[in-house]
């Protein structure tokens, strides 16, 4: 009972049972009890919240009071009757009714938020379009490029800061790379490879050979080039097709397979499109990962984003396998060991689960659960100022935001979409040149 685990237990226990007493109490029109309570949840919240945030377990001399406290109030409820059967009855239909009712009205914010967040603005599909029609029809521009970028030492060379970054939103891109080198304090150093699809390949080839980006070397390859993708080695291009179509795209899918696309590389820094960077990255670089593949920055808070969160334990492979209050990590700025990840065959690792998951019984979608099993034990925690997350979504504290180095605006509320936060548009806009002809022409604001 002394142990830190189960101090951080007992006051989550009370607090469910806490928030139980509250609804309870609110139907009886106890509202003084009710305010009790809440002010009590509170609290023992900002304690499990504060010993997350400074990775150190709580104590029982610091949560003493805090579960004394609500002890009192749980046994003032039971004296109520609140534990009663009729009571408890009375809960389960009220948490039955607003269960379906919350249900609808998630399913039917999800179905429109998704459809805002996948529509390509015009804007950005105007320069798409006119950045192809330039690099077909302008073959000097294709020959310079070409011949610059088979002359390139820089992409093998493993002195040098690599990132990458897998995508078909030319604006996002540029920004990532713009902010990037802005906020650097040796540019030269950095080399950032773009992977996309066929599509957009010329649209990228046009705009990054003929944007400076403070003396950053840009490579841009389409996924459709390498001889290893195919349905024989990679199984999730069996699956693509019964997915939803946010997770369609095998550009989403080649964060498994970092190592086959850059075989000469030892370490790379991965970032999503939709993040911006305001501090100098080369510090990622020197960060031991003891060993580890992958360095992320830690999501759980309290007892969200554990390993439950996102992971069937119903299931008996995952029940077997995986701690379910596993701390959660995210994908979005990650340091990768290439060298280890070889060494350790980690890309068999998610063949092995995607395989596993073909009827979708260990996870429904996305790329982040088949990450948490594919590097479980594998991952090492990065400082969380390196990687600040919720600006697509949530509201951020400004001052987690000031201290981040890069900003992540996961989630539908993309800022270059009209649903994109407003107060947070700022910090992507100012690393967009609105001044260019070509975003001007395409009226891209």
């Amino acid at each position: 009972m002394l142990s830190p685990d189960s101090v951080t237990r007992q006051l989550s226990d009370q607090i469910s049972l806490a928030k139980a007493f509250v609804v309870i109490a609110k139907e009886s029109n106890n509202l003084q009890f009710a305010w009790e309570l809440s002010a009590q949840i509170r609290n023992s919240q900002v304690l499990l919240s504060t010993a997350a945030t400074r990775r150190v377990p709580l104590t029982t001399r610091e949560s003493d009071t805090a579960i004394r406290d609500m002890a009192l109030l749980l046994f003032q409820g039971q004296q109520f009757h609140y534990d009663s059967a009729t009571m408890i009855m009375k809960l389960k239909a009220k948490i039955q009714a607003l269960e379906e009712q919350m249900s609808s009205v998630t399913e039917k914010s999800s179905k429109y938020g998704q459809i805002a967040a996948e529509e390509v603005p015009k804007g950005l599909y105007c320069i798409g379009i006119r950045l192809t029609t330039e690099w077909f029809r302008n073959l000097s521009l294709q020959q310079k490029i070409n011949e610059r970028m088979q002359m390139e030492a820089k992409l093998r060379d493993n002195s040098l800061n690599h990132f990458c970054v897998f995508s078909d939103n030319i604006v996002a891109t540029s920004v990532v790379i713009n902010s990037t080198s802005i906020n650097s304090k040796n540019p030269a150093q950095l080399v950032f490879h773009i992977v996309t699809d066929e599509i957009n390949y010329a649209a990228m080839r046009a705009w990054f050979g003929t944007t400076q980006f403070k003396g950053v070397t840009v490579e841009v390859q389409k996924f459709e080039d390498f001889k290893w993708l195919n349905a024989s080695y990679v199984p999730v291009l069996k699956q693509l097709q019964f997915r939803n179509p946010k997770y369609l795209s095998m550009l989403n899918h080649l964060r498994f397979y970092i190592p086959e696309v850059f075989p000469a590389l030892n370490k790379v820094v991965f970032l999503d499109d939709d993040v911006v960077v305001q501090k100098d990255l080369s510090g990622l670089f020197s960060i031991d990962l003891n060993g580890n593949v992958n360095g992320a920055v830690e999501t759980c808070m309290e007892t969200f984003h554990r390993y439950h969160k996102y992971l069937n334990y119903s299931h008996p492979l995952i029940r077997e396998h995986f701690d379910p209050d596993a701390c959660g990590w995210a994908f979005g700025m990650n340091v990768f060991d290439l060298v280890e990840w070889r060494k350790r065959n980690v890309t068999s690792i998610y063949h092995y689960w995607q395989e596993k998951n073909v009827d979708r019984t260990l996870w429904k979608l996305g790329t982040l659960p088949p990450g948490l099993l594919t590097f479980y034990g594998l991952t090492e925690p990065l400082d969380p100022t390196w990687h600040v997350l919720g600006l697509g979504y949530t509201n951020v504290d400004p001052h987690l935001i000031q201290k981040g180095a890069v900003l992540h605006f996961n989630g539908n509320s993309k800022p270059w979409l009209k649903i994109g936060m407003e107060k947070y548009k700022p910090l992507w806009e100012k690393f967009v040149d609105y001044s260019h002809p070509l975003l001007q022409q395409c009226n891209f604001h």
